[in-house]
């Protein structure tokens, strides 16, 4: 497609954008929308427009558009500072080596044992909440983020609206609690208002929250994952990382390109968009083909080539424009203190199976269901 039609318009309806330069500016183009789709027929799979799972997206900051998105989202932003993320390095770490010395020697799942675990609990320390509640949190979210997938099946649609009301009644528990004893947390940053007196109403804060657990942990444990993966097929790009460990967090993006765990990104059109001399006309689906972009040897030189010392790289799996993603400087150093311990304590680390299992839980999402490897302790 990039190469004999990257502005592809579909039979089934949307267009889609196979190069790099065409899916960067199309996100960032004013006449792209994120809201949530108003489709009667996208909204009755879901239970309808007043179904809980449904009620809770439309308030989300990801599909929100305008004044309101840069509202909620200056809001959302106090506390995922460059600063306050630099302040819990030392939690991440301790996390990260904690479950390390868990998982221990000999064959383990990286995914389950360490991949899922390590940004869960960052999210609930994140926000103040128990970490003993965290697998029911996970649960919960987890149920209702389908709610977003292309392929929904009534299965799907029965499960995210019993999920969100009771996810939302374990969150205002919390929110009492704070109320009568704020706490030094996300959570309680959340409720506040801001120097201007403005605030979120307690139904946008636990949408927010969801938000957050669908968005800083799905992606996180899915890149842990990948670029474990990546190193592991190329064992002179792991060499390099052993030798250097200081190029960890710099190759950062040169994974998540490698191997993004967001494929395709999806909006619509508030206007008429001319990509390469083809309008696009305002009211479309538009789906910009990451995946592609970033492969695109326009972009990349040898674009399918892993290469941890690649600089200038950028890639577009945490959005670009007003919806990048407002939590991706706290998912970068997950993923850098994650990969540094692992090459850190592990002296080997290699595949205990060929039969790895990549989940199909979302259409548009790359990630590992296990990746069970075998590893021995540096001694």
């Amino acid at each position: 497609m990039r190469e004999t039609e990257p502005v592809h318009h579909s039979p089934l309806g949307f267009w889609t954008l196979a190069r790099y330069a065409d899916v960067e500016a199309f996100l960032r183009a004013p006449q792209t929308s994120s809201a949530a789709p108003e489709d009667p027929m996208y909204m009755a799979l879901r239970g309808g427009r007043e179904a809980p799972a449904m009620r809770s997206m439309r308030r989300w900051m990801s599909v929100k558009g305008g004044e309101e998105h840069r509202r909620l989202r200056r809001l959302v932003a106090r506390a995922l500072t460059p600063n306050a993320v630099e302040r819990l390095r030392p939690e991440i770490h301790r996390i990260v080596t904690s479950l390390i010395d868990e998982m221990g020697e000999g064959e383990i799942d990286l995914i389950s044992q360490f991949a899922t675990p390590v940004p869960i609990a960052v999210i609930c320390g994140l926000l103040g909440i128990p970490v003993e509640d965290a697998w029911r949190c996970l649960e919960w979210t987890n149920a209702i983020a389908n709610v977003i997938d292309p392929l929904i099946t009534p299965q799907m649609r029965i499960a995210m609206n019993k999920a969100e009301p009771q996810f939302s009644a374990y969150i205002r528990e919390q929110m009492e609690l704070r109320r009568s004893r704020p706490g030094d947390d996300v959570l309680t940053m959340l409720m506040q208002k801001d120097a201007n007196g403005d605030g979120l109403s307690d139904e946008d804060v636990i949408a927010q929250v969801l938000l957050l657990f669908n968005a800083g942990h799905e992606t996180t444990l899915n890149v842990i994952g990948n670029a474990v993966h990546a190193l592991l097929t190329h064992p002179g790009q792991l060499r390099i990382l052993r030798e250097h460990p200081e190029l960890i967090e710099p190759s950062f993006e040169e994974l998540v390109r490698f191997n993004a765990p967001v494929q395709i990104i999806s909006r619509q059109l508030t206007g008429d968009l001319v990509v390469d001399g083809t309008v696009i006309p305002a009211g479309s689906a538009v789906l910009g083909i990451a995946g592609s972009a970033h492969r695109d040897p326009a972009r990349f030189e040898d674009p399918d080539r892993l290469d941890v010392r690649r600089t200038g790289v950028r890639s577009l799996a945490f959005g670009s424009g007003p919806h990048a993603c407002v939590a991706a400087m706290l998912g970068k150093a997950e993923v850098s203190i994650a990969l540094t311990e692992l090459l850190r304590r592990y002296e080997t680390i290699e595949f205990a199976t060929d039969d790895l299992q990549w989940h199909t839980r979302f259409s548009f999402v790359l990630g590992l269901t296990k990746l069970p490897l075998r590893v021995t302790f540096r001694r």
